[in-house]
C-alpha cells in the first residue's frame, strides 16, 4: 500500500474538469492505496471524499508563485517524510521543480508556451512562459510517468522535451451530459444562431470566427453568432469591435449551457491549438452539429463526426458552417456522428488507466 498524492489545486478551475473528474471515479476503483486530494482552502468546504482512503488536505499555495517552489515543496517533504512510499500525481505541470520523490505529470498542450495573452502585462507573461518551459522539461524529465490526453500532445510532448516515449500514456478525456433541465435565454428564443462557448484567449481564434461570420451573414442575415463565457478583458476587447449580431451571453448556468447546445444551428470550434477539445464533444453528446478547425488534436478527437475547416482562413471557415447551415443530410449525419463518437470516450475508462500508471510508477 502507498500514499498517493493528488494536486488538485485547479478543482475548480475550467481546466479543472479533468482532476474533479479523475478524483470521483478514482473513489469508485478497488485499490489498496490510501489518497491524499490537495485542495485550494476555498475547496475545502465545497468537496468532501465518498471513499474511506480519501482524505482532502489543504494546499495553500498558488500556482506560478515563489510559495508553490518553496512551501508546497515543504508540505510535499512532509507527507513524503511521513507516510513513506508516497506517489505525487501533479494533475497539471505546475509544480516544485526541487521535488525529488516519485511523481507522475499531466500535460495537457504545450499551448501557453507559444501563444501570447493580451490581458497580462507582455514582459511579465514572457518571462512567466519561459520558465512554465523549464518547469515542463524539468517535470516530465524527473517523473516516473507522463500521462498526455490525446496522441497529438503525447508526439508534441516528446518532440518538444526528447523524453523517453516509453515514459508517456494516453488517457483521454470524456462528455459528460448536463442533467440540469435546459433553460432558455430569453433574448435567444426563436432566434437562429451559431455557438461557441470556453475562453476568449488568442488561441481560440475567435475574431477570425467574428470575420467568418461577417461573411456567412451575407448569405444568412438573420443568424445570429453567440458567444458563451465569462467575461474578461479579452471578451470586452473583442466584443468592442464585433459587429451587430454578435451575442456575449457571459457566464451561462449548466442549464443555460445545455439549451445553448440543443438550440444552436451549429457549434463552431474555431481553436488554433488544443490539446483534446472537450467543448466540441459536449457539444455533440446534446445533439448539436460541430464544425471545427482541423488543426492540432481536434481531428484525433471529433473523427468523422465534425465538419472540418482551416482555421486561419475565414472564407473556408465560413463555407463550411454555411455548408451545415444549408445542407439537412450533412447536418443530420454529424448529429448522429456526435452521438456515437461522444459515447466512445469515458471518464471511468480514464480513471483506470491512471491507476494502472500509478501501481507502475510505483514500481519504478
Amino acid at each position: 500500500m502507498a500514499t498517493i498524492i493528488i494536486d488538485a489545486r485547479e478543482l475548480r478551475t475550467s481546466s479543472g474538469r479533468y482532476v474533479e473528474r479523475l478524483v470521483h471515479y478514482l473513489q469508485q476503483l478497488e485499490s489498496e492505496h490510501e489518497f491524499k486530494i490537495l485542495l485550494k482552502l476555498e475547496d475545502m468546504a465545497g468537496w468532501s471524499p465518498s471513499n474511506s482512503r480519501f482524505t482532502a488536505v489543504a494546499a495553500p499555495h498558488k500556482e506560478f508563485t515563489f510559495d508553490e517552489q518553496n512551501g508546497f515543496l515543504q508540505q510535499l517533504n512532509k507527507i513524503r517524510t511521513e507516510a513513506g512510499d508516497v506517489l505525487a500525481h501533479f494533475a497539471f505541470p505546475q509544480q516544485p521543480v526541487l521535488y525529488h520523490g516519485k511523481t507522475v505529470t499531466t500535460i495537457h498542450d504545450l499551448t501557453t508556451l507559444r501563444f501570447a495573452n493580451p490581458d497580462k502585462q507582455p514582459v511579465v507573461f514572457k518571462l512567466k512562459q519561459l520558465i512554465y518551459a523549464q518547469v515542463i522539461k524539468k517535470a516530465v524529465k524527473k517523473a516516473q510517468a507522463v500521462i498526455a490526453i490525446s496522441n497529438y500532445t503525447r508526439d508534441d510532448l516528446i518532440s518538444y522535451s526528447h523524453i523517453d516515449p516509453a515514459k508517456v500514456t494516453v488517457t483521454l478525456e470524456a462528455a459528460d451530459r448536463i442533467d440540469s433541465p435546459a433553460t432558455p435565454l430569453a433574448d435567444l428564443q426563436n432566434k437562429k444562431f451559431i455557438m461557441y462557448v470556453g475562453r476568449p484567449t488568442p488561441h481560440k481564434n475567435l475574431p477570425k470566427l467574428i470575420e467568418a461570420y461577417t461573411l456567412l451573414r451575407q448569405q444568412h442575415p438573420d443568424l445570429l453568432l453567440v458567444l458563451a463565457g465569462k467575461k474578461d478583458a479579452n471578451y470586452e476587447r473583442i466584443a468592442s469591435a464585433a459587429p451587430n449580431g454578435v451575442h456575449f451571453t457571459g457566464f451561462v448556468s449548466e442549464g443555460e449551457l445545455r439549451w445553448l447546445y440543443e438550440n444552436t444551428s451549429a457549434y463552431v470550434f474555431p481553436s488554433l491549438s488544443e490539446g483534446f477539445g472537450l467543448p466540441g464533444l459536449e457539444a455533440m453528446m446534446h445533439g448539436a452539429p460541430v464544425v471545427s478547425s482541423d488543426a492540432t488534436c481536434l481531428p484525433e478527437i471529433y473523427g468523422g463526426a465534425a465538419h472540418y475547416f482551416d482555421p486561419t482562413n475565414a472564407q473556408d471557415m465560413a463555407d463550411a458552417i454555411n455548408e451545415v447551415l444549408t445542407d439537412k443530410n450533412l447536418r443530420q449525419g454529424l448529429i448522429e456522428r456526435g452521438h456515437k463518437q461522444a459515447a466512445k470516450y469515458s471518464w471511468k475508462r480514464m480513471a483506470e488507466q491512471t491507476l494502472e500508471v500509478y501501481n507502475k510508477a510505483l514500481k519504478n
